[in-house]
């Protein structure tokens, strides 16, 4: 079994992939911008760039993603890939966005650019929109107005489990096949709003409505809402390209890797009921 560094570790995806290694029999070492608190986690910022070196010392394999809310992703995760080449690792999974690839400037395309030209065997995992979403970033509204507002009109999305992109990268990090490629992961269907509104409210009994609000009202809300501008102005971005039609399409990634098909936007439902009757 490996020593896996995971960035990121506390977060939606990394913390069920933690779950998963272990599981598997792995050593994870769970990094962390706080002073660690328990054996297995290791001080990584890599905001700041502290801590790297030691981080990737004794890793055979490491999971990367740049933290939320920054728009340097290729300044932060430069770093952490330099030190994966020279520690030697037999592969590195690195998480960006379904679409990163789709403009080199793009500062997430520059970091998988920087990785493929590193030497190191790896993988690229390039996930849609998170059904998350909906009990995280999205739950104020739903909980407080009984709304999903976003700038998206009726466009669709092929919503993915977090779950499912653990799972994905754990396969990957767990063998040596499949190297040196990318996948864009998706879940099985592609549903609008309206849909997603309509299965959030018949699960939890409760009146659920998709709103469809201009780009520059979502702005100034997430900026109310203590978000950074440039962060809200990249956010507001990306949901433009989501009403463009850029993200309704779907991929077998998840079955191929994993062998096993993707969630339903239903099951994922039901399993996260309780956090939309607060």
């Amino acid at each position: 079994m490996s020593r896996i560094l995971v960035v990121g570790a506390s977060g939606t995806v990394g913390s069920e992939l933690v779950r998963l290694l272990q599981a598997r029999g792995h050593a994870v070492a769970e990094a962390t911008s706080r002073a660690p608190t328990r054996s297995g986690q290791v001080a990584l910022d890599v905001v700041a760039g502290t801590g790297v070196d030691a981080a990737f010392a004794g890793v055979e394999r490491a999971f990367l993603l740049a933290p939320p809310g920054y728009t340097n992703q290729d300044e932060l995760l430069r770093p952490l890939i330099d030190a994966a080449r020279r520690s030697g690792l037999r592969r590195v999974v690195l998480m960006t966005a379904m679409g990163a690839d789709a403009d080199e400037a793009a500062p997430l395309r520059k970091a998988e650019r920087h990785l493929e030209q590193s030497g190191v065997p790896f993988n690229i995992l390039r996930p849609n929109w998170f059904m998350q979403n909906f009990n995280t970033f999205w739950l104020h509204g739903i909980l407080n107005g009984g709304t999903i507002a976003l700038p998206v009109g009726q466009a669709r999305g092929s919503f993915i489990d977090a779950r499912d992109i653990a799972a994905t990268a754990a396969a990957l990090l767990s063998g040596d096949g499949l190297a040196n490629q990318a996948f864009d992961l998706t879940g099985a269907q592609a549903l609008d709003h309206d849909q997603v509104a309509a299965i959030l409210s018949r699960v939890t009994g409760r009146a659920i409505r998709f709103q469809d609000i201009a780009p520059d009202a979502m702005r100034a809300g997430l900026v109310g809402a203590g978000v950074p501008p440039n962060y809200a102005d990249f956010l507001v971005m990306i949901l433009g390209y989501f009403k463009a039609g850029y993200s309704e399409r779907t991929t077998d990634a998840v079955q191929q890797i994993t062998g096993a098909a993707p969630r339903s936007f239903e099951a994922y439902a039901a399993d996260y009921r309780s956090s939309w009757l607060v």
